[in-house]
C-alpha cells in the first residue's frame, strides 16, 4: 500500500492530499529516511510524522485497504510522541 494511502486509512492524517503534501514537504520519514508518497508500506516499518511542533513515531502492525474508525488504531502502535 502506498504511504499516502496508509496515512489516510490509518487516520494519522485526515486526507490523502494532505498526506501527499506532507511527503512532498519532507515531513514524513520511514525507517529514518525521507519518504515519498509512493513508498510501499510494509509490516514493521517505523513512520515518523511531523505535525508543526509535534512529532509522532509509529510502527506498522497491519495493512488494510479500508477500515472503520474504531479499527484504525490496530493498524499501528505509537512508539514515541514529542513536542519540539
Amino acid at each position: 500500500m502506498r504511504l499516502d494511502k496508509f496515512l489516510k486509512v490509518s487516520r494519522l492524517i485526515k486526507r490523502r492530499t494532505v498526506a501527499n503534501d506532507a511527503c512532498d514537504k519532507e515531513r514524513i520519514s520511514v525507517n529514518g529516511k525521507q519518504a515519498k508518497a509512493s513508498y510501499t508500506v510494509k509490516l514493521g516499518d517505523e513512520i515518523t510524522v511531523s505535525f508543526g511542533t509535534r512529532q509522532v513515531t509509529v510502527r506498522v502492525l497491519d495493512i488494510k485497504e479500508t477500515t472503520k474508525k474504531s479499527e484504525c488504531q490496530g493498524m499501528y502502535e505509537v512508539i514515541s510522541e514529542s513536542e519540539a
